[in-house]
């Protein structure tokens, strides 16, 4: 099956039943809102010219990045880079899924230091294929630097606004790597052979 290829955040959103971006480089979702049809139900595999950052509870079905089944046995944020093929079998859908998505568009970043830096965060390749586990503490943690993005790109956009998102997601990503580092060291990390 040849992945669906979706260019834009609004392309996405539109594709999935949810009003147009505030920002068209950068949007949150609520995960609860995104629309599954019937026809869904069938593979879906897609491929995103943008990163997405999320946490998700009661996720739908099994999720696959790469050739590697994500797992989200006990995590439950995630990661995606662009270009990178995403496969999702949705075997029922949960009324009580919650949590988020912050779509952010490679745009987004130029001039700003990220546009460097990205590449050292290894936790959006195919290399990581299990959900970050977060205790509630961290979890309130990443909301509230989530809940800061938004609050920013929702209100009146001026000359500081990129400045402080990028420094708000900076700081989201850095935390993420404490976050991965402090997994890898307490959990066993799985025996798959993973393609990179």
């Amino acid at each position: 099956m040849t992945p669906v290829r979706i260019k834009t955040i609004s392309e996405f959103l539109k594709w999935r039943g949810l009003p147009k971006p505030a920002h068209p480089l950068i949007t949150l979702v609520d995960y609860a809102d995104i629309k599954f049809l019937p026809a869904d139900n069938a593979n879906v595999s897609a491929v995103f010219d943008f990163y997405s950052i999320a946490i998700k509870r009661d996720a739908v079905g099994k999720l696959f990045y790469g050739h590697e089944e994500y797992d989200f046995d006990e995590g439950v944020m995630f990661f995606t880079a662009p270009n990178q093929v995403l496969r999702l079998t949705e075997e029922q859908i949960s009324a009580d899924r919650s949590g988020w998505i912050l779509f952010v568009h490679p745009d987004f970043f130029w001039n700003t230091s990220l546009a460097v830096s990205m590449k050292k965060y290894k936790y959006f390749g195919y290399s990581i294929n299990e959900a970050l586990f977060l205790s509630e503490k961290e979890e309130k943690k990443i909301n509230t630097i989530i809940q800061n993005i938004r609050e920013e790109y929702d209100g009146n956009i001026d000359n500081f606004s990129k400045e402080i998102i990028i420094s708000q997601l900076e700081t989201l990503l850095n935390y993420a790597e404490r976050f991965y580092n402090r997994q890898f060291i307490t959990r066993e990390r799985s025996a798959h052979q993973i393609l990179v």
